[in-house]
This record gives structure tokens, sequence and C-alpha cells, in this order.
């Protein structure tokens, strides 16, 4: 049995400041994030998994299941252990964080109405951890609740990460846009950052959102990242608030 006190020694020991189990998280969550196991993949089992990092079965179901709890991994019992496969509905419950007044969960419809490619200004090329004037895949739509039009939505995504990312300019998004870099480019988004604010509506936004210029709306801009800690997306929504309101659990 692999204790803490044997992690110096340990062939999977990367720091002594780590329990065991983290260790093993962390470089199965390298091996996702590399693609060394492709979203629905089953892993090996717990003891084929242990002996390849040569750690005990107890310290690899400990890191199974905190990789479980952090919605990586989905265990099917008597089936296996497999990577997990963003859907529509698990993104939208994982990251959206708009509800009815009375709480209630709210699907949105998508419209994109324009993709182009821009040049990262500074504070976009901070949040991303990319150059200053890197190219960026620049998408502006629209999300509507039951048809009417609440979200204005810019969302920026670097092009070197994701070159022929393309979206139907014009029509309705089937997919979240966390499904499309999953399925398509293998990038799994694993947490958000989002900081709110209150802003006025500009002229543009008034029109998509049927309100008046300098109408309040709800600011919320989110920086997405994927498994490994790369920030993959910088999304700014700006959400009539008249009907909805935003909502977080905090633990």
């Amino acid at each position: 049995m692999y204790g803490i006190a044997e992690m110096a020694s340990s062939p999977v020991g990367q720091t002594e400041y780590q329990p065991l189990y983290a260790q093993v998280k962390s470089l199965l969550l390298k091996r996702i994030g590399s693609g060394g196991w492709k979203p629905g993949e089953m892993l090996p089992n717990e003891n084929e998994l242990a002996a390849e990092y040569k750690v005990s079965q107890g310290t690899v179901r400990k890191a199974l299941m905190a990789l479980e709890a952090d919605k990586m991994l989905v265990r099917r019992q008597g089936v296996g252990t497999f990577v997990a496969r963003h859907s529509r509905d698990q993104a939208l419950f994982q990251f959206f964080r708009i509800v009815g007044l009375d709480d209630r969960r709210l699907t949105p419809t998508s419209k994109v109405l324009t993709q182009r490619t821009s040049r990262a200004k500074n504070d976009q090329a901070v949040r991303l951890g990319i150059e200053p004037g890197t190219a960026l895949h620049t998408i502006i739509r629209i999300r509507s609740f039951n048809g009417v039009p609440a979200i204005f939505e810019r969302i920026f995504v670097p092009v070197p990460l994701m070159s022929d990312l393309v979206v139907a300019e014009g029509g309705d998004m089937k997919d979240e846009m966390y499904v499309i870099y999953q399925e398509r480019f293998g990038i799994s988004i694993a947490r958000v950052a989002e900081r709110l604010a209150a802003v006025a509506a500009t002229a543009e936004e008034g029109h998509h959102l049927k309100l008046e210029a300098g109408a309040p709306l709800l600011e919320i801009s989110r920086v997405a990242f994927d498994v490994n800690g790369r920030a993959v997306e910088v999304r700014i929504s700006r959400c009539d608030t008249t009907r909805t309101r935003y909502a977080a659990d905090i633990q």
C-alpha cells in the first residue's frame, strides 16, 4: 500500500507535497487532455492502472472518483469507466447559469449572426494566454428562450487551436460550442471562470434584443479552460434579465 510518505520515491511522484492519489489523478487528466484516451473511450480497469502507475488499487480508485466528481469521467456499474463526453444537456447543466425567475432551468436556442476572423486585443490575449494580434475566430450569436431573444453573445477562440472551426452563420445551432470543441477538435472544457457586471445595451445589442439602446443588461465575461488548464475561449454574454436571472450554487 503506497502512502503519502512514499511519494518521493514512487515512480509516479512529482512532488512530496501532493497526496499520491492526486498525482495519479493529474497524470490521468494529462493523458485525457493529450488525447491518449478519447471522449467516450473506456479506460483500463483499476488493476491495470494500478500496475501501470505502480500504486495500489485503492489509490487508483480514489483518483478515478475525484475525476468523476469533476465530471471528467463517467463510471458505469458493471461495465467500466469512460472519458466523459459533452452533450448539449450536460454542457448546459454544468456551465449555463441563466434560469427563470422561478429558478427553473432554461434551454436556449442559438442563432449565429456572423463569424469572422479578428486579431486578439491586449486584454483578450492576456485572458487567453496568447500573443496580441493572434488570429481569433469571432462568433456573434443571439440566444433566445421560447422564441424571445435574451442574450447577445460574442465568442473568441484562437485560430491556432481550431483552425477550421466553422459554425452555421445565419442558421440555428444544434450543438453547444463545448460539444463542437470536443467532437471536432478533441478539446474538452473542464472549468470556466466568470465575472459579472451591470452594463448598458449598445445600439446593436438593443436592436437584436428588442430593447432601447442604454437598457440595463447583465454582462457575463467568461474564460473557458480545457482539462490541461489551457484557456480555450473568451465569451462575453450580455443578458436581458427582465424574465431571467443568474444563479450559481456555491459549496
